[in-house]
C-alpha cells in the first residue's frame, strides 16, 4: 500500500475497524473510505455491488460483522449466522467482481473446534464440533475463510484471512446481555463500586482460560500482514498467552477498586474450556503483541470512564 491508495474499512465504527482506521491513519495513509451502515446496508448485494463499483478501492479491510458474548449468541442465532453471511459474501464477491487488489477477510478464534489441542493450530480447522452456543457465528466465519479460499484458486484474487483472538479495547460494547466476557466484567465491577454494592455475579465456574489481545494491537498487525503476507492459509492473530476467568473477574475487581465479593453463577454455561491461539507463524512474519493484559485494562478502563462522563 501506499500513502494515497484508496482503502475501504468495512466495519469502521466498531471496535476492529476504528483501531485499524488509527493505525492506517498513523501510518500517512489519506485516503480511507467509510460508510456508516446507514449510509450503506452490507447485507444488501445491489448496495455494495454499487459501492464498490463506484468507489473502486484498491484495498479492503472486512472487519464489519455482528458480533456478542455467550448470550447473544446462543439468542439470535439465526442473525448471527445471517447477517455476517450476508456481509461477507456481498463484500467478498464485489472485491472480485471489481478487481480490489487486496482483501483482508477478519475472521475469530470460535472457528476451531471446542475440544481441540492446545494451543490452536491453524492446520485445526474443520478437525472437529464447534462449541454450540456460538456455532452460527462460527460457521459463518469459515463460510467468509472458504470462499476467500475459492475465489484464490479459482480468479486468483489475493484475498488472506486471519484469525483474531479475543478482543478488548477502545469502544467496546458494554451492553450486559450482548458484550463479551472483558467488558461486561468491567462495567459489572465499576458500577457495583459506584453503588457500593456487596456482591457481582459472574456468569459460569471462573475455570475456562481465554486469551485477550487489545484491538489496536490487532489493528497494528493487520496493517503489517496486509503489507507482508500473501499466504492462502488462514493466519492466527493472539498473543500467545491466557488467563482463567477468575482470574480475569479478580484482576478487573483490582482495576475498578470494587471491595465486595465475587459470586459464581455455575448454572450459566462456561462456553469453550480454553481458547488459546498458536502465533508461531504470526511470531515468524515479524510480527508480535506490545500491549500486555494489564496494560490494556488500564488504557481500557480509562476510556470507559471517559465515554460515561460523557453520557
Amino acid at each position: 500500500m501506499h500513502p494515497l491508495s484508496k482503502i475501504y474499512v468495512a466495519g469502521h465504527r466498531g471496535m476492529v475497524g476504528s483501531a485499524i482506521c488509527r493505525n492506517l491513519e498513523s501510518r500517512g495513509f489519506k485516503n480511507i473510505v467509510k460508510r456508516t451502515s446507514q449510509e450503506l446496508d452490507l447485507r444488501n448485494q445491489h448496495a455494495v455491488h454499487d459501492f464498490f463499483g463506484y468507489e473502486k478501492p484498491d484495498y479492503v479491510f472486512l472487519a464489519a460483522a455482528k458480533v456478542g458474548g455467550i448470550h447473544g449468541n446462543n439468542t439470535y442465532r439465526a442473525e448471527f449466522l445471517y447477517d455476517n453471511l450476508m456481509m461477507e459474501t456481498n463484500i467478498i464477491h464485489s472485491a472480485r467482481i471489481h478487481r480490489v487488489t487486496k482483501l483482508m477477510f477478519l475472521g475469530s478464534s470460535c472457528i476451531y473446534p471446542k475440544m481441540a489441542d492446545q494451543p490452536l493450530k491453524e492446520a485445526y480447522l474443520l478437525n472437529g464440533y464447534l462449541e454450540a452456543t456460538n456455532e452460527p457465528y462460527a460457521i459463518a466465519k469459515i463460510a467468509g475463510i472458504k470462499l476467500c479460499e475459492a475465489y484464490r484458486a479459482q480468479y486468483g484474487s489475493n484475498f488472506i484471512s486471519v484469525m483474531p483472538t479475543n478482543l478488548y479495547g477502545y469502544g467496546d460494547n458494554y451492553d450486559l446481555q450482548n458484550s463479551h466476557v472483558l467488558p461486561a466484567l468491567l462495567r459489572k465491577f465499576h458500577e457495583a463500586k459506584e453503588n457500593n454494592a456487596s456482591s457481582v455475579e459472574v456468569w459460569g465456574s471462573g475455570t475456562p482460560k481465554r486469551e485477550f489481545l487489545f484491538a489496536d494491537d490487532l489493528a497494528d498487525a493487520c496493517v503489517h500482514l496486509m503489507e507482508t503476507y500473501d499466504g492462502a492459509e488462514i493466519l492466527n492473530i493472539g498473543t500467545g498467552e491466557d488467563i482463567s476467568i477468575k482470574e480475569l473477574a479478580e484482576t478487573i475487581k483490582a482495576l475498578t477498586g470494587f471491595e465486595g465479593e465475587i459470586v459464581w453463577n455455575t448454572s450459566q454455561p462456561d462456553g469453550t474450556p480454553r481458547k488459546l491461539l498458536d502465533v508461531t507463524r504470526l511470531h515468524s512474519l515479524g510480527w508480535k503483541h506490545s500491549t500486555s493484559l494489564q496494560e490494556g485494562l488500564q488504557k481500557t478502563y480509562k476510556n470507559y470512564i471517559a465515554q460515561l462522563e460523557l453520557v
